[in-house]
């Protein structure tokens, strides 16, 4: 194989990763494994740099040479992260990195910092037999997934780049392999915390305690009650996290322990799935048999995941069990109004409310009833309603009159005028979501012809998905009956 030999020495811009400073027990270091041919899908600089990576005449090799593990820039020390996790319930006490590797940090234009991470970079110690391996598929998927909940503005991992392998990974039978590489805010879990929990090792949950208060929730870190405070900053966070997925439709497919990110971003893009026709016990995941991560289970999952997380820190909130289980219980149960408060000053956004009142709620429920009962598309409803309130009187199927009748009531005493009620209507209806039969149609062409256009394509849409885009209009359509998707899958 000939590689690119353009000088890769350092990537300025790219850091030592803030964790790789915590103990050795958190970790594991070790390169990424070599792949015999890289090739660079797509490159997303525009967010290169936003998070200050000075590329420079770096060519397309060079960085897939980079971003495929095969040329670690000096300086860095990579690293597989230790976690556990519940599985569908169940606790699975080591999980880990077993197919990732933190490359290093960066500080973006804001000041933060961010992860930056491999995704199918080879085998680390916590591979669990696995290959360490990605297949093109999934990385097509979790790319055009997490940048699309970007430009919806909901808080989610993004993806740098996307890297073939020339190497075949065997899964029910043998595909093209391929890396990402995600950024996140950090890639701390509550499985992270769980990890040492079940060891009993304290000082190691206030360590990584004390890591994710200076990361990520700075304002704990003068409080008396900082583990309190911090169990409290993540519970909001995730209020609001899964108040948005719900506005958009998005069922994560595999919310387990281990993929709720504690900075409150979505993380771990399996089998995840957007729904076409309204019905809140949607499940597409292959793996969830039972329905545990369907859409509308997906708040309570997170209290349940919260309260997973508030028992590792109870020795840090009080020394004394009850009380630390009182105060807790008090946090976690708070998740469950906020969420709610999230979800219906959403849910007004979306109808065009601009002040509150008590029938909001009422008259939100009783349309998803409607939109159920008549299997209408989650997406272009709500995208209809804007449509109507901009004068289109057949924007909404007459099955929907007699709710319509009192939402138009409804609109009449909201003070927001009609024009910049259409505008802010669709500024929180998207047009566009990523369709799964659009992204299965995606990765079919990129895995059996080379064809990357259809997944540039979607890209290109999906980076504006509050604009109509006509020479796109085809892609905000859900799918023919013979066109929908069932079923989606991990990857693994």
């Amino acid at each position: 194989m000939e590689m690119h030999t353009a000088e890769v020495e350092a990537l300025p811009g790219l850091q030592p990763s803030a964790y790789s400073r915590l103990p050795e027990m958190f970790y594991a270091r070790l390169a990424p494994t070599p792949v015999a041919d890289p090739g660079l899908i797509r490159f997303n600089a525009p967010l290169a740099a936003e998070l200050g990576l000075e590329i420079g005449d770096l060519d397309a090799a060079a960085l897939a040479a980079i971003f495929s593990g095969n040329r670690v820039p000096d300086g860095l020390s990579p690293i597989a992260m230790a976690y556990a996790g519940h599985q569908f319930g169940h606790f699975v006490p080591q999980l880990g990195d077993g197919r990732a590797i933190l490359l290093g940090d960066a500080i973006d234009r804001s000041g933060a910092r961010r992860d930056i991470q491999l995704k199918g970079s080879g085998p680390t110690p916590y591979s669990r037999n696995g290959d360490g391996r990605a297949a093109l598929g999934p990385v097509l998927r979790e790319y055009v997934v997490s940048e699309a909940m970007h430009a919806l503005g909901v808080p989610t991992t993004r993806s740098l780049a996307a890297v073939t392998s020339g190497e075949f990974v065997l899964r029910e039978q043998p595909l093209p392999g391929a890396i990402l590489t995600r950024v996140a805010a950090s890639h701390v879990r509550v499985g992270t915390f769980e990890f040492f929990a079940a060891r009993g090792q304290r000082e190691a949950i206030r360590v990584l305690a004390d890591y994710v208060i200076e990361r990520h929730y700075p304002q704990a870190a003068a409080d008396d009650a900082r583990y309190l405070t911090l169990l409290r900053g993540v519970v909001e966070r995730q209020a609001q996290l899964i108040a948005r997925w719900m506005h958009i439709g998005f069922i994560h497919g595999v919310m387990n322990t281990d993929n709720m990110a504690l900075a409150g971003e979505t993380i771990d893009f399996g089998p995840c799935a957007f729904m076409d026709a309204f019905d809140p016990a949607m499940v597409f995941s292959s793996i969830d048999t039972f329905g545990r991560y369907a859409y509308a289970n997906q708040p309570r999952i997170a209290q349940w995941n919260l309260a997973r997380f508030a028992e590792t820190l109870l020795p840090l909130i009080d020394p004394v069990e009850e009380r630390a289980v009182e105060v807790a219980t008090e946090a976690i149960s708070r998740f469950a109004e906020r969420y709610d408060e999230h979800w219906l000053d959403g849910m007004r956004r979306k109808l065009g409310l601009s002040n509150a009142e008590e029938i909001d709620r009422e008259l939100a429920q009783s349309l998803l009833e409607r939109m159920q009962a008549n299997e209408a598309d989650f997406t272009l409803t709500f995208r209809r309603l804007a449509d109507a309130v901009a004068g289109d009187q057949a924007a909404l199927p007459a099955a929907f009159d007699a709710w319509a009748a009192g939402w138009r009531s409804r609109l009449d005493r909201d003070p927001q005028p009609g024009v910049a009620r259409a505008e802010a209507m669709r500024r929180a209806n998207p047009a566009f979501i990523p369709r799964n039969h659009r992204i299965e149609q995606a990765i079919v062409a990129a895995v059996e012809a080379a064809d990357f256009s259809p997944f540039i394509d979607l890209l290109t849409v999906l980076s504006h998905p509050f604009e109509d885009q006509p020479r796109f209009a085809a892609l905000a359509q859900p799918p023919l009956p013979t066109e929908r998707v069932l079923q989606t899958f991990c990857g693994t």
